[in-house]
């Protein structure tokens, strides 16, 4: 009797690392860096000569069920940013608006539907690589997702032409702030020097990304049968019919105006004001009710929407509150320092050709730890800039390879509170992404491991 393997429900996948991990609070001994305020930067900084054992802090029986409701109370604004987005588009969507908007694109690219999706990345990237882009992208979500559909796609197709598209500028990291800024500051290197050759990084991990989408896209536009989620999608068909052409009308018009100026706002917000996660909430949640009212929805009925749409993303936003969980655990068993000073110290044991690459590696791993870019810049620079000092590796060869640690992997590790709000929002299980990503996770590590090779050979600086 053959036995099949059946890949664990996403819930399941992680709660099984909780265990892990609250396993390891047993048998990883805990410790601490002392952290001090830079006066002149205002940030928290790690003092890297200051690790120490602490008492052992072991998770176990109820502390490891309690994780999950704690990681949701600290993971609550993403959660709720999540409903909030979902409800409102829902309202949006029932105006038909989105519906009439897209069926007149699928007109203008009838024929031309490929060119979608390196245009779509592309303006996405710039995004990723100018401002550091990441939990914005989660409200264009669903019109990627709508959008690439309607094109013969799937969810996956247009959740990659967004999120993909902004994590490729967001790892290239030509000018974005929130990483190689912050990095760069804490390694004394001029902010952004060194941008010739990240351009160059950049533009070899998007032809990577975009050529594997542009790949998977065509095979499931041959037929549908080849999607990771064509179950799926069957099922969502099967509930809600196939969509019409509909014909745009002025009150669509002026609902997509409405979403247009508000997107403008929101991102004027982001960039000039500083807007995160409860004002993006907030002007989506104003962007669906108006939308609402224009496209002749009485307000009993916007309400019902927006509970309907909450209730159908809930799948997505509860798994961010149980995948924090797993920093929960490692914070209360005290050994995510631990992790960080034995990886940092594997370095300079490695053969001296691979010390770079190495830095690359470790970077790469402490990010399922600390899925935060400027946390993770702000936990380790501090520790890895001198040590690069002493094993002969340039300081800026150390920031590119936390550069592509951290924005690699946040479109891999289930700790990245970004992606599985994302996938959420899409309603595409990580256990589906995951066989869809892992592809392109191994390019982009051949790239950024030859990438920080040459950086070391060619001692790329300025120092």
């Amino acid at each position: 009797m053959r036995v099949k393997l059946a890949m664990p429900h996403t819930y399941v996948l992680l709660f099984l690392i909780v265990i892990i991990v609250a396993i390891g609070t047993y048998f990883v001994p805990a410790g601490q860096f002392d952290r001090y305020k830079d006066e002149a930067t205002g940030r928290t900084l790690v003092d890297p000569q200051s690790f120490h054992y602490v008492e052992q802090s072991p998770v176990g029986g109820l502390d490891v069920f309690a994780s999950v409701p704690k990681g949701m109370v600290e993971a609550a604004e993403v959660i709720f940013f999540i409903f909030v987005v979902g409800g409102a588009f829902t309202i949006i969507q029932a105006t038909g608006a989105i519906d009439a908007g897209i069926s007149k694109v699928v007109l203008m690219l009838r024929g031309k539907e490929k060119l979608l999706i390196p245009t779509t990345m592309f303006v996405f990237s710039l995004g990723g690589l100018s401002f550091g882009m990441s939990e914005e992208t989660i409200v264009f979500i669903p019109m990627g997702v709508a959008l690439a559909r309607a094109v013969g796609f799937d969810p996956i197709v247009g959740t990659a032409m967004i999120s993909t598209g902004a994590a490729v500028g967001f790892a290239g990291g030509v000018l974005n702030p929130f990483t190689v800024g912050v990095a760069q500051s804490i390694s004394e290197l001029p902010l952004f020097s060194g941008i010739g050759f990240r351009t160059v990084g950049y533009i070899l991990i998007f032809i990577v990304a975009c050529y594997y989408v542009m790949r998977y896209a065509s095979k499931v536009k041959q037929d549908p049968k080849n999607s990771l989620v064509w179950d799926l999608m069957a099922e969502e068909e099967d509930e809600q019919g196939k969509s019409e052409d509909v014909k745009l009308t002025t009150s669509h018009k002026l609902v997509l105006l409405v979403m247009g100026l508000l997107f403008a706002f929101m991102i004027y917000g982001v960039m000039a004001k500083g807007y995160y996660i409860m004002e993006l909430a907030s002007i989506f949640l104003a962007m669906g009710v108006i939308s609402g009212l224009i496209g002749g929805l009485s307000p009993n009925a916007i309400a019902r929407l927006f509970v309907k749409g909450s209730e159908s993303i809930a799948f997505g936003a509860l798994v961010v509150g149980v995948a924090r969980a797993i920093l929960v655990v490692m914070t209360d068993g005290q050994i995510i320092d631990t992790v960080i000073y034995y990886l940092a110290n594997a370095v300079s044991h490695l053969p001296k050709s691979l010390t770079a690459a190495g830095m690359f590696w470790v970077q790469a791993a402490i990010d399922f730890f600390i899925p935060s870019g400027s946390g993770q810049a702000m936990a380790t620079m501090p520790i890895m800039s001198p040590l690069a000092d002493l094993i002969g590796v340039t300081r800026q060869t150390a920031v590119l390879a936390y550069q592509y640690g951290d924005g690699f992997t946040n479109q891999l590790f289930p700790t990245s509170g970004v992606l599985m709000a994302t996938l959420g929002m899409a309603k595409i299980p990580y256990e589906r992404w995951l066989k869809f990503i892992w592809p392109i996770m191994v390019f982009w590590f051949i790239v950024g491991t030859g990438m920080v090779i040459v950086g070391s050979m060619i001692g790329y600086g300025p120092f």
